[in-house]
């Protein structure tokens, strides 16, 4: 499974990149718009730190403006993905891009037709946000099982990215179902690697080192 940061903090995807576990970044209007800084000043940034795809998302809702906001914003990186809603329009636009060899990342996908829809759409992401169905009473994993199996029974290339993900409980069950990619918060990254039993263990080991006395510096 491929692990996306789903932020803006520049901060925070360095730090995760230098770990070598990160596969990309995605983001949105509303996560740059709490840095403060210019969108693209921002998207073009993450770009740099990043060799993976970072979804960089229109703003329009129509066909029309998506393309012409989509071609300023696969000029600011080789790496851009260009994020779109899952409207018609999106999709006309995910249609569009995917044609001239763009990768795109439908978004705001709530059901298993849309998602049907974004892969005869040719996106080369759909995110379907789990955090947000739980949200409402619904069961988020549900929904990724449907596309997945979906997907599989007609071979589509589209690979599924988990979003809205709130907790390595999410992470855990998207990776049992086959999902291609989760995108998350950073702190729910870190959070993965967590485990009381581990910083136990660590607790121990270090006690028993300093008895010893040694140094291996």
């Amino acid at each position: 499974m491929k692990f996306f940061a789903d932020t803006a903090d520049v901060a925070e995807i360095a730090d995760l990149a230098a770990t070598g576990l990160l596969d990309g970044v995605t983001t949105n209007p509303s996560l740059i718009a709490k840095s403060g800084r210019s969108f693209l000043e921002v998207v073009k940034e993450i770009c740099g730190i990043v060799d993976g795809p970072v979804s960089a998302e229109v703003v329009a809702t129509d066909h029309a403006t998506m393309m012409k906001e989509a071609a300023v914003l696969r000029a600011l990186a080789p790496n851009i993905c260009i994020k779109l809603p899952l409207t018609i329009d999106g999709l006309k636009t995910c249609k569009a891009l995917t044609a001239e060899g763009v990768e795109t990342n439908v978004t705001l996908c709530f059901s298993a037709n849309q998602a049907l829809l974004a892969a005869k759409a040719g996106a080369t992401f759909v995110s379907p946000f789990v955090g947000r169905l739980d949200d409402i009473g619904h069961d988020g994993m549900e929904l990724i099982q449907d596309i997945r199996t979906i997907y599989d029974n007609y071979d589509f290339k589209t690979q599924i990215l988990v979003a809205s993900v709130r907790s390595p409980v999410h992470v855990l069950a998207a990776a049992r179902i086959g999902a291609d990619v989760a995108t998350m918060p950073p702190a729910v990254i870190k959070a993965l690697a967590g485990h009381a039993l581990t910083e136990k263990g660590l607790a121990a080991f270090l006690a028993d080192w300093a008895k010893t006395g040694q140094s291996i510096l």
